[in-house]
């Protein structure tokens, strides 16, 4: 998985799936496009995500999620619900204000 915080005056913190990095999906009008000059700075495995979500959602981050492994993360440790996550071509994703 991948992980950048873009900081502004509120953090944007943007997960990613490895394999779905770089690619675009596309279902009908909407379209989900998993771009490296959003989605990658640092590789991370669970825990170290897991620790990220957690410190950022103290500090009232916003967080944009893409990909299984990801989403089941934010979901495992109660950052969003089970219907919060949308999909595109099968990719799960959420956005979280």
């Amino acid at each position: 998985m991948f992980v950048k915080v873009h900081k502004s005056y509120r953090c944007i913190v943007a997960i990613c799936d490895e394999e779905i990095l770089g690619k675009q999906f596309e279902e009908g009008q909407r379209q989900l496009q998993v771009r490296e000059n959003f989605f990658k700075d640092k590789q991370a495995n669970k825990e170290e995500i897991i620790g990220v979500i957690e410190r950022y959602a103290r500090e009232d981050a916003t967080f944009n999620i893409a990909g299984k492994e990801s989403v089941d993360i934010a979901l495992e440790i109660g950052l969003i619900k089970k219907e919060q996550p949308l999909s595109i071509q099968g990719i799960p994703y959420v956005l979280v204000f």
